[in-house]
């Protein structure tokens, strides 16, 4: 269902991830490796994600870390359509 709404794949697990683990804080190589997608692509969405204001970033030495913004101003309403997302794919997955 999100998938309608997000076109890009990509974009599309980095605000699930984001949504879901609000405390969540990690790098590009880190993300990659979780959600099995090429950094390049990933370190883009990243920059568009911050420059919507949904992402905020610090440099820890020589990386950049990236976590959640949690007073982005839809903040509360795009984790909530991403867990409510989330539990309608998983009952649509229990009915199979």
């Amino acid at each position: 269902m999100l998938d309608t709404f997000i076109t890009s794949r990509v974009r599309r697990k980095i605000v699930v991830i984001y949504s879901k683990y609000p405390d969540f804080k990690t790098h590009v190589r880190g993300l990659a490796k979780l959600i099995k997608e090429d950094a390049g692509n990933i370190q883009r969405e990243l920059k568009k994600l911050e420059k919507a204001g949904f992402l905020l970033s610090e440099k820890q030495g020589n990386t950049k870390v990236y976590y959640t913004n949690k007073h982005f101003l839809i903040f509360k309403e795009l984790q909530s359509i991403v867990l409510k997302s989330q539990r309608a794919a998983q009952k649509r997955q229990q009915r199979r």
